[in-house]
């Protein structure tokens, strides 16, 4: 049997750069042996040293994930497509953000309807003419609560449209500010926003869409000592989140509140939207129990992200919370929507409630918030962590200018290279580094830089592990830094 198994963005450069591969096997279980044996480097990411399939990888045969089906052992047929499916996290570049909307049962009761008025009524004409939404619609949206965790990618598209809807109140937590190189899809910012409070400047924005819209602004990180307090006065949560700690954080939140979890992320040309309402159905833990090994899904700021992709995926977000305050049929409860902007295709993956989830199974073992960022790997105790040398900028321009006999190793990619580039570096791409560890000289000490630190460090690890003897030693915070602190005639971007 031929079958074609479709390759997630994070995980391509582990096929050798393949979207696709076709192999021929009778069951899902010899297709992927089959893909990993021609790629052995992808094993381990989907693999644990059990063998089994790692919890933040999925595998569908058609709409279906195999873990309800048979497993590996689960048949494929003549033709079929298999899906990888691994969790992804990027969104806002603040960390937890989201945009709260009401229309839940209990709370939304005890409020009182607000009537509109007449320029309520004008202005939202165009609602109140469709039969499913109407006057009696109209007023839940006005009656509504909605949290936005973050103004970033996601954040923008969906902040305006729910404004611009009518929704009441909505509620915005984020905490940084606005940078030149978040106004390439972060809409809701213009440039005469660079530097400042991204809260400030989302509230101005909002309200001048609609002044009948309340702005809640809570300019703090969400944390485990805030977050079920801060979701409790709203009804439903929004997750733009960009990074997996505060992605389970608003999901354990979410269901230890009784909310609906709006969910969407977003990498490279690639999305993700769902509704997780663990009343109703799955909570994202059902669909990924565990996180990623740190490191292996890659940022925004590091693999990129095309511009108008959070722009479409945070309107399916404001999408399905309008769609929630309504009552609506057909919001995205136990679906995955998966889209590809580069190749114009949406996927619909079927997703249920695992009865064995800790957190919303029929015996919970999580009833309380956690620390995200140990359960993330990202709090690893310190005689665990491996021993990596660094230096900073300002100590590799002194490096430069007494003359030291080094090798500069830049492990980004070509068109970074293009961009920008510290003088006398050599570019070997990370997914390179190994096969071409011939190139760099035992015997000079090396300095490795990428755009922000985290793939030279990678880089470094992949040298010790091919049995690379030589000095090796990270460049921190990259070429950045170097544009930041030493040369500002290098491009930053």
């Amino acid at each position: 049997m031929s079958v074609t198994i479709v390759i997630p963005t994070p995980l391509r450069q582990f096929a050798g750069g393949n979207s696709e591969v076709e192999v021929s096997a009778a069951t899902a279980g010899d297709a992927l042996r089959e893909l990993t044996t021609e790629h052995g480097e992808l094993r381990k990411h989907l693999y644990n040293d059990q063998d089994k399939l790692r919890n933040f990888i999925n595998v569908y045969v058609g709409d279906e994930d195999i873990r309800h089906l048979d497993g590996p052992a689960t048949v494929v047929k003549d033709g079929e497509t298999i899906m990888i499916v691994p969790s992804i996290a990027g969104g806002s570049a603040v960390g937890t953000r989201t945009f709260l909307s009401a229309d839940l049962d209990a709370d939304k009761q005890s409020r009182v309807p607000t009537e509109l008025s007449n320029d309520e009524i004008a202005r939202y004409s165009r609602h109140l003419i469709l039969p499913e939404v109407g006057l009696e619609g109209q007023k839940k949206l006005k009656n509504a609560r909605v949290l936005t965790i973050g103004t970033g990618g996601l954040g923008s598209p969906l902040g305006l449209y729910l404004a611009a809807a009518g929704v009441g109140t909505i509620g915005v937590v984020d905490f940084d500010v606005v940078d030149s190189s978040n106004l390439q899809r972060q809409i809701i910012h213009g440039t005469k926003d660079v530097g400042r409070s991204k809260i400030e400047s989302a509230r101005d924005r909002l309200q001048d869409i609609n002044p009948h819209t309340k702005v809640e602004a809570f300019e703090t990180r969400l944390t485990s000592e805030n977050a079920l307090e801060l979701f409790k006065e709203f009804d439903v949560i929004v997750d733009g989140t960009d990074n997996f700690p505060t992605r389970y954080l608003v999901n354990d939140a979410s269901v230890l509140t009784g909310k609906p979890n709006v969910y969407g992320s977003i990498f490279r040309f690639e999305g993700q939207a769902s509704v997780f309402w663990a009343e109703k159905g799955a909570c994202y833990r059902c669909l990924y129990p565990e996180p990623p090994p740190p490191g292996l899904v890659p940022s925004c700021a590091e693999g990129g992200v095309l511009g108008v992709l959070p722009g479409i995926v945070g309107t399916i977000q404001a999408n399905e919370v309008i769609k929630v305050i309504l009552g609506a049929e057909g919001i995205l409860l136990n679906r995955l929507l998966l889209f590809d902007a580069w190749k114009m295709t949406f996927r619909q993956l079927k997703l249920r409630k695992d009865p064995e989830c800790p957190l919303c199974g029929d015996n919970p073992t999580i009833k309380e918030l956690i620390d995200y960022e140990q359960f993330c790997g990202l709090k690893d105790p310190v005689e665990a962590k491996p021993d990596l040398e660094e230096i900073t900028v300002t100590e590799l321009k002194a490096l430069f200018d007494s003359g030291a006999d080094f090798q500069l190793i830049d492990v980004r990619e070509p068109h970074e290279f293009e961009i920008a580039r510290i003088p006398t570096a050599k570019l070997i791409p990370l997914g390179e580094v190994v096969n071409r560890i011939c190139e760099i000289k035992g015997a000079k000490t090396t300095v490795v830089q990428c755009k922000g630190g985290v793939r030279s460090a990678k880089a470094i690890q992949y040298l010790k592990d091919a049995g690379f003897e030589g000095r090796l030693i990270n460049l921190k915070g990259g070429i950045r830094a170097w544009s930041n602190e030493v040369d500002p005639s290098v491009p930053r971007y």
